[in-house]
């Protein structure tokens, strides 16, 4: 990966967050922990140098590597060429801001795996759950402070906002630390991994964007009631109440304590 990074002339950007993983054993860890299969169509947002991306190539039929970096997305298909010639022509490469990418080439994609940032992981997982309903699978490897929270339930101290959307789409489950060794540079913190197993969302009248909106409102006052924190989205505290009833929920109770499918019911509520 050093030898890679010094043919581009490339100094990882704090920005990003490009902190790659360097350790073998690692990438066989994730491509492990990822119940991949043979036949799976991998989504590998943010590939860098391509460690994992050689990983992913020998165990699924196709990935789709998607790079914000221009100069990584273009020395991609090189050093797959170079390390992994026969299944170079199972690569495609995307050079677009995975945040903002509206579609992606060839098959529907099964699984999605990544080495995520910290400050766009979230907005990256959500958006692109959205995108692509065809994913059974998904694993990746996060800030352990990030996957905490993407993990946590209803009560935790970190319960929040990406809990409760991540759980719209997926069982969500704790699948192992990693230790900040495996990086190059080595980051100040640890990793986790997140395993999601997509599902069907709740089931309700409402739509997602209702429903999450009614999730960002009632963790943007943390400590609000929920007649409180959904009193502007509902046009008054009265409704608000009015709605909270309606849906089995207690006002007085605050937004760690539901579950997305007591939020899919506020929605609901709010929506008739």
């Amino acid at each position: 990966m050093r030898v890679l990074a010094d043919a581009l002339d490339l100094r990882p950007a704090k920005q990003r967050g490009q902190n790659f993983v360097i350790d073998p054993n690692t990438v066989r860890r994730i491509v492990r922990t990822a119940g991949l299969r043979d036949d799976d169509v991998v989504v590998e947002v943010g590939p860098g140098l391509g460690s994992l991306t050689l990983g992913l190539l020998g165990a699924v039929s196709r990935v789709v590597a998607v790079e914000v970096d221009s100069r990584l997305a273009e020395a991609l298909p090189g050093t797959v060429r170079r390390f992994a010639p026969r299944e170079a022509d199972r690569l495609e490469v995307v050079a677009e801001d995975a945040v903002r990418v509206r579609s992606l080439p060839g098959p529907s994609p099964t699984a999605l795996v990544a080495n995520l940032p910290y400050n766009v992981a979230v907005p990256v997982l959500i958006h692109l759950f959205g995108l692509l309903p065809s994913l059974r699978r998904t694993l990746v490897m996060v800030q352990a402070e990030v996957a905490a929270r993407l993990v946590a339930g209803p009560g935790s101290r970190v319960y929040g906002v990406p809990s409760v959307k991540a759980a719209w789409f997926a069982d969500v489950r704790a699948a192992g630390r990693i230790g900040r060794s495996v990086f190059w540079p080595v980051p100040n913190v640890d990793s986790g991994l997140v395993a999601f197993d997509h599902r069907p969302p709740p089931r309700t009248r409402a739509a997602r964007d209702d429903v999450f909106a009614v999730v960002d409102a009632a963790f943007a006052g943390r400590r609000k009631t929920l007649r409180t924190a959904l009193a502007r989205l509902a046009g008054s505290a009265e409704r608000a109440e009015s709605a909270l009833v309606a849906a089995g929920v207690d006002p007085r109770a605050r937004g760690e304590a539901l579950g997305v499918e007591e939020f899919a019911r506020v929605a609901e509520s709010l929506g008739s």
